[in-house]
Parts: C-alpha cells; sequence; structure tokens
C-alpha cells in the first residue's frame, strides 16, 4: 500500500491540475513522487532513531532486517507499478466522469 495509494494520489493530482500531458510522463512523474515519498518516510525512520539516542546498529537490530530500508523502497515501487497497471484506465474515467458532473456551487 506504500507505494499503491501514493501512486493514485499523484496521479489524480497531475491528471486534475493538467500539470502533465503523455501517458509515458505521467507515468514516470508518478513513480518519481511515490520513490520521493518512500524517500521521506525512511527518512523520517532514521530521524526517529537518531532522536531516540539509538545508534545505526541499535537501529537496525529493532529492525530485524539490515535491508529493511532497501526493501521498503522497492515494495513501494512495486506497488506505484501495480497501481498503474492495474489501475490507470478506470481512474481514467472516474477522473472524466467527475468532470461531467455538474458543480454544486
Amino acid at each position: 500500500m506504500q507505494g499503491f495509494v501514493p501512486a493514485l494520489v499523484a496521479r489524480e493530482i497531475l491528471i486534475r491540475g493538467a500539470y502533465v500531458r503523455g501517458r509515458g510522463m505521467l507515468a514516470f512523474l508518478v513513480l518519481c513522487v511515490v520513490m520521493a515519498v518512500s524517500a521521506t518516510c525512511e527518512l523520517v525512520e532514521w530521524s526517529a532513531a537518531l532522536l531516540l539516542g539509538q545508534g545505526a546498529g541499535q537501529f537496525l537490530g529493532t529492525q530485524v532486517d539490515a535491508w529493511d530500508t532497501q526493501s521498503d523502497r522497492v515494495l513501494a515501487l512495486i506497488g506505484a507499478v501495480n497501481a498503474l497497471a492495474l489501475r490507470s484506465r478506470r481512474h481514467d474515467r472516474e477522473i472524466a466522469a467527475l468532470r461531467l458532473r455538474p458543480s454544486s456551487h
């Protein structure tokens, strides 16, 4: 979910704001946003460990997995690719339907 949900949010913002044209560039930017969000989460984890006075060894020991950061990032990327592959067409239809609705204000 770490990559799946941010991918859909980023995609919607980029489409509805008309910030990008072209499906290839849209997918690329969505993946960039997801990886940036994932990196930010990892930096927050690291900062929390420093603020709590844990050394890197202790922090990695509490994570149980020395490759936790890398696996989190890869899983975020996999989630984002799945979101793009599985939801893009439906997402496009949902956004188009929103544009067709009369505004309530």
